[in-house]
């Protein structure tokens, strides 16, 4: 039996503003993303490419049209609904990390399980920080590890939850050339793993051909939808 696609979207429009203060961000989004795919969105700034992943994850509401993401129609949820849907569904990694720095490598990751009552919090974070080669740096505060340390930090704790959907803005975009290769091998194989459906935005086209496809965005549209 074929899997439902991870995300559905259809005719779907982001606007900012309004009245004549109104910006048309996204311009009538058609893609479907199959389960367990990987998929690159390139374009300039200002096409569109976090504006649409900040809506597929929702953080952020569209406009109009339709979406259903992991099976959940976030269309129709109001922002109380999507937090919740989010929950366990989608694991999220960001170009500045956005680690708390106030906690533990293994608090960071330990502390969306906590939040979410899952049980066995704290041995599922330190499973997954050895997992992500970092076992040894269980007690080690952000400010005392390298921004490569701090990104694996980053895909533990969204992948801690198992979720089925991974997004990835930029992951290595705070990263020097080398431990960006790094992360990008751990991105890839942890996702192999865990099965997740992969979206990842970048402006890098050897990260994107990494993917099994690649959409491009200009101007809030899809121009380009191909395999890599």
């Amino acid at each position: 039996m074929t899997s439902p696609p991870a995300i559905e979207a259809h005719g779907l429009t982001l606007t900012l503003g309004q009245g004549p203060a109104a910006v048309e961000i996204l311009r009538g989004i058609d893609m479907t993303v199959a389960s367990g795919e990987t998929l690159a969105l390139l374009g300039p700034s200002g096409s569109g490419k976090s504006s649409l992943m900040a809506v597929m994850t929702g953080l952020e509401r569209a406009s109009g049209g339709t979406l259903r993401v992991a099976g959940e129609d976030f269309a129709a949820l109001d922002e109380d609904a999507l937090a919740h849907a989010r929950r366990g569904r989608i694991g999220i990694v960001l170009q500045a990390f956005h680690l708390l720095p106030t906690m533990t490598a293994q608090e960071n990751v330990a502390t969306p399980l906590e939040l979410a009552g899952e049980p066995d919090a704290w041995a599922r974070a330190a499973a997954e920080l050895h997992a992500v080669g970092l076992g040894h740096r269980l007690t080690h505060y952000p400010a005392q590890l390298s921004g490569g340390e701090q990104q694996r930090v980053a895909i533990a704790r969204a992948l801690v939850s198992h979720p089925p959907l991974l997004f990835a803005d930029e992951p290595t975009g705070n990263l020097d050339a080398l431990t960006g290769a790094d992360i990008v091998e751990l991105l890839f194989a942890r996702r192999a793993e865990t099965g997740a459906t992969l979206v990842i935005i970048t402006h890098d086209p050897t990260l994107a051909a990494r993917c099994d496809r690649v959409v491009t965005l200009a101007d809030g549209r899809i121009v380009s939808d191909s395999s890599a």
